[in-house]
């Protein structure tokens, strides 16, 4: 299953590790893509998106 989440508040290659790390060591996560210049991300596997917006959100960021 594909997620996909627009955080407004991504500008860098830093902020795209950042939150390629904090969701794809989500449990049930098994792919993270992380597209800066879209300030997407799109997220494979079984997850629930509360999970997934709350690991983005403590990572930093404001998913929406």
């Amino acid at each position: 299953m594909n997620q996909q989440y627009t955080v407004a508040d991504m500008t860098c290659n830093h902020c795209k590790e950042t939150i390629e790390t904090a969701v794809g060591g989500l449990q049930g996560v098994t792919a993270t893509v992380v597209d800066v210049d879209a300030k997407t991300v799109t997220v494979t596997g079984d997850v629930a998106s509360d999970v997934v917006e709350q690991a983005i959100r403590d990572a930093g960021y404001t998913p929406s």
